[in-house]
């Protein structure tokens, strides 16, 4: 695993925006696509990523499986709200059909790759991982290969989740660019599949007593929300989402694993494990430097690195209100002061291919920055 110094294409953001739609390559005027460096695996490493990949998601599923036996205690101890069991366990029984996921993994082509979290509701990042990068590598790297299978996949995926001949409404909140992009690229692969398809703003979503309207009027029967599950259990609007009335995508058994309380449960049921870190809800559980997370929380917010009592290192935010998970350190490489986290992608729960974001700092943001890669 080396960090590569590149020439960026000539005008590859007029390219990348009038020919892939790509609209979020430069965020507050900073770049987020990155075209200055690449990252090279050799295949054995990029094999190690996937063999860690597939493990990670069955244990996931292992763990819901678990979770959903355990009842009340469970969902307690990982802070889901109650209003939300009966969905969880009636979605995982019904044997609801997940879409996609990504594991964030430190991993410097030496050791084996360690889960730092699990995206497992509402990961973005996944238009430039599926389609930027590989338009990348067919310019640059042509032969070369890259560990993405994550387009054929995705069209391939929709086709079995058991929608029929119904029209699946894509949404997202207004306003954000990247919520949106990615919102319009999953909706162009189930358009590819074969599905009709509409866009929504999250806020424009309507009830009538009875089901969710659009603007006109007409019955909104399969969903797909780029908004987080426990944002929706808080919600009046999102309280309906519970009961069954209109399919939703993600499952509402992900609410399992989209919290950060899940990495004490991972590492409680496979103490040990060479793809885990230790984990536990209680502070001073974990012996050695620490990093604490909110069970609820998005792009790197109110993060703490922990020595003793000491904090090393902490990001700002408004989440943590649910309480906190403590997971042992796991340095991410340093290589020239750019430290990158890998994101292994699921699509079906299969591993899919990878996306690499890198920061100056060992914690990674939404600043941080989206590298592509290439493979021996």
């Amino acid at each position: 695993m080396q960090r590569l110094t590149v020439e960026p294409r000539a005008e590859w953001r007029a390219h990348v925006e009038r020919d892939l739609g790509f609209a979020f390559h430069t965020i507050d005027g900073a770049p987020y696509w990155d075209e200055t460096a690449c990252y090279q695996f050799s295949a054995a490493e990029i094999d190690a990523l996937e063999a860690a990949t597939a493990e990670l998601e069955q244990m996931a599923l292992e763990l819901v499986d678990r979770v959903v036996k355990a009842g009340e205690a469970s969902y307690r101890r990982l802070g889901i709200a109650p209003a939300a069991w009966a969905a969880i366990e009636g979605s995982w029984k019904a044997k609801e059909r997940n879409l996609y996921g990504r594991f964030d993994l430190a991993y410097d082509g030496a050791g084996q790759p360690r889960l730092l979290e699990y995206n497992a509701d509402t990961p973005t990042a996944l238009f430039e991982a599926a389609v930027v990068q590989w338009d990348w590598l067919q310019a640059v790297r042509p032969e070369h290969d890259q560990f993405n299978s994550l387009h054929e996949r995705l069209i391939e995926a929709w086709k079995n989740l058991g929608i029929g001949r119904r029209t699946i409404y894509f949404a997202a909140v207004k306003d954000h660019a990247e919520d949106q992009g990615t919102v319009e690229y999953l909706r162009d692969t189930a358009v590819q599949a074969g599905f009709q398809t509409v866009r929504i703003a999250i806020e424009d979503i309507g009830w009538d007593g009875r089901e969710f309207l659009d603007l006109d009027h007409r019955r909104i029967g399969v969903l797909f929300k780029l908004y987080p599950w426990e944002w929706l259990v808080g919600e009046a609007f999102g309280q309906h989402l519970l009961t069954g009335v209109a399919k939703v995508i993600e499952p509402a058994w992900k609410m399992v694993l989209s919290n950060k309380a899940a990495l004490a449960f991972l590492w409680e049921m496979a103490p040990g494990h060479p793809n885990l870190l230790p984990a536990a809800l209680e502070p001073g559980v974990i012996e050695g430097r620490v990093v604490r997370k909110p069970i609820y929380s998005r792009e790197g917010a109110n993060i703490q690195v922990l020595e003793g009592e000491r904090v090393v290192a902490e990001t700002g935010g408004a989440y943590g209100a649910e309480g906190f998970v403590y997971q042992g350190y796991a340095p991410l490489p340093d290589l020239g002061g750019n430290y990158p986290v890998i994101g292994s992608w699921v699509v079906a729960s299969e591993p899919a291919g990878i996306g690499i974001r890198e920061d100056s700092t060992a914690i990674t943001r939404d600043s941080s920055r989206f590298v592509p890669h290439f493979f021996d």
